[in-house]
């Protein structure tokens, strides 16, 4: 993976304006899932500029992937393009994956697209070399507890943001942002002669849709936003989401407190609590294999926001207590892959380019401020604290809606941590005539065809069917916490 450079970077027509999109399709990288038998899926690029203010200038080329609909044309509604999150998450085979989960009307009606966004997978990956140590193992306790760690912890904050410029390039930097993707999407409407853009997106996703539904508004179609970025700055939204975090791990600890028996970590929330506080400093005290506080809390970061994944962690838990052994709470895949290195680099480059960073005054004041909140926030998902250091200062936030944006549908669970619910609130009202389906009593991050909700799955399926929004918003009910095994 190199650098985004204009040497690196194909060279544009110099006609006075950007060539026409096309895409010619073909095979996929081997890295794709199948799709089932019967169906197919196609790959292809679509050459955009690096500047969308310099149509001639440097090009970079975003891949792209389809699943034809299965359905018969009079069903066919277009495309659907869809987005997995991130910044930073790999689209190319959303294509197959979340088609295989969609209810069987939406594959009869839509082509389903994927696509790498820039500075992801296969559309010029970023590149960020080590981060500031962020790939280390064990990685350095990234919770500071007294001025000299909070000086510590900046200095990390600038090394991340100098090897972010140093590997990812000074155009990358700049280029590599929310409202570029948006504008890559319509390219990609147009290589595909496609009159709308429908779209679903799913957490990050729901903030490029709400970007697309503002830039666009005359070409946007049915939009699906999942899982809703609030409209706020990228470090807004971190705090906000740890502040939320903590209280789902509170409901976490009064769920193992339910099942004393399996987990063996106390029969109340404060003694689970308690648990946890041991293993957290056990670990900070003497890492294990490689395994540190800093591994810890991005095991827990990525448990909280799907229930599934509570009793393996309550399971990893009593398993280090008891006997030491991490085996349980390590991740499936090594943090420090190439497909990792490459979203915590294309993450920081967008949301860094996606608006003005905080102060480091201020990320010290928030830090300080979860930890009045408790002892040990998680802190994992303070991805933007680095933009107090970037090379690259925008002067605007992302535009997310406004008078002229076009609606959308949007879709959340009630106790998301990783989404908080009042993102969707403030966004649908951002957006003119958009409507809210709302999953009550649901503790999870990803819905429409995710939670195998019925009333979510059905009225997400009419709006993408029809066209035609709910009336006023709607709410389902889920179905809460997840039971205890019988034992």
């Amino acid at each position: 993976m190199s650098p985004i450079s204009p040497s690196a970077a194909h060279a544009a027509s110099r006609s006075g304006a950007a060539p026409r999109p096309t895409i010619d399709f073909g095979p996929c990288p081997a890295s794709l899932p199948s799709p089932p038998p019967g169906e197919r899926v196609e790959c292809g690029t679509v050459r955009v500029p690096l500047d969308w203010q310099r149509p001639t200038g440097p090009a970079l080329d975003i891949a792209v992937s389809r699943v034809r609909a299965s359905g018969t044309a009079a069903e066919r509604r277009g495309a659907l393009l869809v987005n997995p999150g991130g910044p930073g998450g790999s689209g190319l085979p959303y294509a197959v994956t979340k088609r295989a989960k969609l209810p069987e009307q939406v594959r009869r009606a839509y082509d389903v697209v994927g696509f790498d966004p820039r500075g992801v997978g296969h559309s010029a990956p970023a590149d960020c070399g080590p981060m500031g140590g962020l790939f280390a193992s064990p990685g350095a306790d990234p919770l500071p507890t007294d001025a000299a760690g909070e000086r510590r912890h900046l200095t990390a904050l600038r090394d991340l943001a100098d090897d972010c410029a140093h590997g990812a390039g000074p155009a990358a930097l700049g280029a590599l942002s929310t409202e570029a993707t948006a504008r890559d999407m319509d390219a990609i409407r147009a290589a595909l002669g496609e009159p709308r853009t429908h779209f679903l997106g799913v957490s990050y996703g729901s903030y490029l849709g709400a970007a697309y539904a503002t830039l666009f508004p005359d070409r946007a179609g049915r939009m699906v936003l999942d899982s809703v970025v609030g409209p706020w700055s990228w470090h807004d939204f971190d705090v906000r989401q740890a502040a939320a975090l903590l209280r789902q791990r509170e409901v976490l600890f009064g769920w193992l407190a339910g099942d004393p028996r399996r987990y063996g970590l106390g029969e109340s929330a404060g003694q689970v609590r308690a648990a946890y506080a041991r293993a957290r400093e056990r670990l900070a005290a003497r890492p294990v294999d490689g395994f540190g506080p800093a591994e810890f809390d991005r095991t827990v970061y990525r448990a909280l926001g799907r229930t599934e994944r509570w009793a393996p962690l309550g399971d990893g838990l009593r398993d280090y207590l008891r006997t030491g052994n991490v085996a349980k709470l390590r991740p499936p895949a090594p943090f420090g892959d190439a497909a990792s290195r490459n979203y915590e680099a294309a993450n920081r480059v967008v949301k860094c380019a996606d608006g003005p960073g905080p102060s480091p005054r201020r990320v010290v004041a928030d830090l300080r401020g979860l930890r009045r909140l408790d002892p040990y926030p998680l802190v994992t998902g303070l991805e933007a604290s680095a933009c107090a250091y970037w090379h690259h200062r925008p002067r605007h936030h992302t535009p997310l809606g406004g008078p002229r944006a076009a609606s959308a549908l949007l879709v959340a669970s009630e106790h998301d941590p990783v989404t908080p619910l009042a993102g969707a609130r403030q966004l649908a009202a951002r957006l003119p005539g958009a409507r809210l389906v709302t999953l009550r009593d649901d503790y999870a991050h990803g819905v429409f065809a995710s939670r195998g909700n019925p009333c979510v799955d059905r009225a997400t399926t009419a709006y993408l069917l029809t066209g035609d929004l709910p009336a006023a918003d709607v709410t389902c009910r889920g179905a809460g916490l997840p039971e205890h095994e019988a034992r």
